[in-house]
C-alpha cells in the first residue's frame, strides 16, 4: 500500500466514524428537538410531572389573573386542551389574552405548568410559526387569508 492509499483510507475511515457519530447524536436528540409542545401534545405524550419543556399556544380569554408580588396565572390553550400556567415576574409588554405565547418551565401536573420565562408576540401580525402551523392544521387559523406568519 502506498502512502497516498494509506492517507485516503485513513480519511475515509475518519469520515465514516464522524458520520456514524453524527447519526447517533441526531437519533438521540430526535424527541428533544421541538420548539414547543401544545397542551394537546403534552396530554397525548403523557409527559411526566417534573419535566422541563416549552409550552406554546394561545392565551385563553378571561384567564389572566394577577396576584400579589408579580404572581400571574393564565391558561394556554389550543383546540383540544388547556393548561394553567403559573409565572412569577414581569410579563412582556405585548403579552395579552387571545395572542400567541411560548413559555418555558416545568410541568407540575398534567394540567399545571410553572413557567420560568414567557415569550409573547412581536407585533400585531406576529405569531410563532409553530403556533400558526398547529392552528392551521386544526382549522382554527384566524390570520388574514393571504398573510403568512412572520418570524423574528
Amino acid at each position: 500500500m502506498t502512502r497516498k492509499q494509506r492517507r485516503l483510507t485513513l480519511i475515509g475511515v475518519a469520515g465514516c466514524v464522524l458520520a456514524i457519530a453524527l447519526g447517533l447524536v441526531l437519533y438521540a436528540m430526535n424527541d428533544t428537538i421541538v420548539f414547543f409542545n401544545s397542551p394537546a401534545d403534552i396530554q397525548a405524550k403523557n409527559v411526566q410531572p417534573g419535566t422541563r419543556i416549552r409550552l406554546g399556544g394561545l392565551v385563553k380569554e378571561g384567564s389572566v389573573q394577577r396576584g400579589s408580588d408579580q404572581q400571574i396565572t393564565f391558561e394556554v390553550m389550543d383546540a383540544q386542551a388547556a393548561i394553567q400556567v403559573s409565572y412569577k415576574g414581569l410579563l412582556p409588554d405585548l403579552f395579552r389574552e387571545g395572542q400567541g405565547v411560548v413559555t418555558e418551565g416545568v410541568l407540575v401536573s398534567p394540567s399545571v405548568f410553572r413557567a420560568d420565562s414567557v415569550l409573547a408576540k412581536h407585533d400585531e401580525n406576529y405569531m410563532p410559526r409553530e403556533v400558526a402551523d398547529t392552528l392551521k392544521k386544526q382549522g382554527h387559523w384566524m390570520g388574514e387569508a393571504n398573510a403568512s406568519p412572520k418570524t423574528q
